[in-house]
């Protein structure tokens, strides 16, 4: 079995998700057993995972494993549901709070039910209170429709430890909370009840993750390929039995991408690249990336270029749009609104675009970072206002429907400090979307082929940017020509292309696995 690691699949995803579930579509055409590993628990799991086409069958939650739900009918749950064990209850219906209160017939209050406007006001959780008026407990439901966890209050109205339930309310996990000397709440420790009913204590959910990865591996022989290198980057070197250990690289290993050989680690892989050669692979997604990898650390370990992307076939297959189809001047950037992004020099770029091309319009697709205060995003409605840009550069939010702005576009502004890859430039010109990017590691300055589908130009030259979106603009047939770039380009991330990369991986895999029976 194939497992991808990672904590979940949340709505609003990242560039991993997306390449995970790629990933998944690519092994099920090629009939091969795989699975994504969830470790945190999230009540809408299964219904965030099933939206992005993750069936049951497919999905593998740490929680779900010991709660006995990784399968479960489904049950629409309202407050009619709900047994407080008391009689003549009244409920009173907050909508704008998405709420209901019941209360007892002298007033007192029983419980808040919050539910989800959204989904038929299906119960999310339920706030019970004691018969002097303070909080308790709540009950988090799984959006399947029933009670998962139990956070129990302390008599200062804090957590004091939590349980995780089964559908028939037998609890097999708990973690705690103690006061540390400096009087803060800090999560001391996990408890297990294993399908056995063999109790287990862990200091950390790391350590109760290590426990449940070695359940999974059983008599071992599975491939692991870690997707999010904090969730066990040091869990995978410690499998008691035989496993394939993949370490996938989603970003710069370094700190500073434009200095790979120097530069202090990028913390999310500090552990896994100084233990290199504990895991049996390590994937990079752009051979620039394998090099400086193989330059630094020297492993004795496997490594493996694998593009995180894949573009369909129906896409590779459909009717190209050409230029005078599409909006003239429009510009997007599909990405978190994050400070690594620098969208901001990509304002400063469509101000001086615009001075010389009125038409012209920058559309930022993507959720909103809250580091410092969503600095990022202050920073593209500061300078929107400061150039008077209102109406020119607009900040869209999230989409799910990228393939119709890219199909309206005519340039894909790129200006991050670092990149692993870049899913949305991949997207971008397989939709015949022109790309104008900074010289960065890793994954723009190999996707775009200079003067072939865009341009590339030196780091942190905004400027450039500007004189090249300019050039572009200003000569139909040179758009037209690096839009036909774009499109033929977009061959390199077929399905069949990318997956010859992943059966070098598996055949390794297989190989090596095979060797450890010996």
């Amino acid at each position: 079995m194939l497992y991808f690691v990672n904590f979940g699949m949340p709505d609003h995803k990242s560039g991993i998700e997306h390449a995970e579930l790629k990933r998944l579509q690519l092994f099920e055409d090629h009939q091969l057993p795989c699975k994504i590993i969830a470790r945190d628990w999230n009540r809408t799991l299964h219904m965030t995972a099933n939206a992005a086409g993750v069936d049951d069958d497919h999905l593998l939650g740490m929680f779900d494993y010991y709660q006995h739900t990784e399968k479960v009918v489904s049950k629409h749950l309202t407050v009619a549901d709900l047994d407080f064990g008391l009689q003549n209850l009244t409920t009173q219906d907050e909508s704008e709070k998405h709420r209901y209160i019941v209360k007892r017939k002298n007033g007192a209050m029983v419980a808040r039910v919050n539910y989800d406007d959204q989904h038929g006001r299906q119960v999310v959780s339920t706030e019970m209170f004691d018969g002097y008026g303070n909080l308790y407990c709540v009950n988090f439901y799984d959006s399947r429709g029933f009670k998962s966890l139990i956070q129990w209050y302390s008599p200062d109205n804090k957590i004091d430890n939590e349980e995780w339930v089964t559908p028939d309310g037998k609890t097999v996990i708990r973690d705690y909370y103690k006061k540390d000397v400096h009087g803060k709440l800090t999560k001391t420790g996990w408890w297990l009840s294993d399908h056995q009913g063999i109790i287990h204590q862990f200091a950390t959910i790391d350590r109760l993750f290590e426990f449940f990865l070695n359940q999974v591996n059983g008599e071992g022989g599975n491939i692991f390929i870690l997707d999010r290198s904090l969730l066990a980057d040091d869990a995978l070197t410690r499998l008691k039995k035989p496993a394939y250990t993949v370490m996938h690289l989603h970003n710069s290993q370094a700190g500073d991408a434009q200095n790979p050989l120097h530069s202090i680690l990028n913390n999310n892989y500090e552990y896994a690249l100084n233990n290199i050669n504990k895991y049996s692979a390590i994937v990079s997604a752009t051979q620039r990336q394998t090099d400086d990898v193989i330059a630094r650390f020297h492993p004795t370990s496997k490594t493996f270029t694998i593009p995180v992307g894949i573009v369909p076939d129906k896409v590779l297959q459909a009717p190209r749009i050409t230029e005078a189809k599409r909006t003239f001047g429009k510009v997007v950037a599909v990405a978190r609104v994050a400070p690594e992004k620098r969208l901001d020099h990509l304002v400063r770029a469509i101000n001086e675009v615009h001075k010389q091309v009125p038409e012209v319009t920058l559309d930022i697709y993507g959720y909103y970072d809250p580091t410092n205060k969503y600095e990022a995003k202050r920073k593209v409605e500061d300078l929107t206002k400061k150039y008077h840009l209102e109406g020119i550069v607009n900040l869209k939010g999230y989409t799910n429907d990228v393939a119709s702005v890219y199909n309206d576009a005519q340039i894909f502004g790129l200006t991050s400090v670092m990149e692993g890859f870049d899913l949305a430039i991949m997207e971008a010109i397989s939709h015949g979307v022109v790309g104008v990017t900074y010289d960065v590691n890793y994954g723009p300055n190999d996707i775009i082929q200079d003067g072939k589908n865009g341009y590339v130009v030196d780091f942190n030259d905004w400027h450039a940017i500007a004189d090249r979106m300019l050039e572009l603009f200003k000569n139909p047939q040179l758009m037209q020509k690096m839009s036909d770039g774009a499109y033929e380009s977009a061959n390199r991330y077929s399905p069949d292309s990318v997956w010859q990369n992943w059966n070098k991986l598996l055949t390794d895999a297989k190989q090596t696995l095979k060797g450890s029976e010996k």
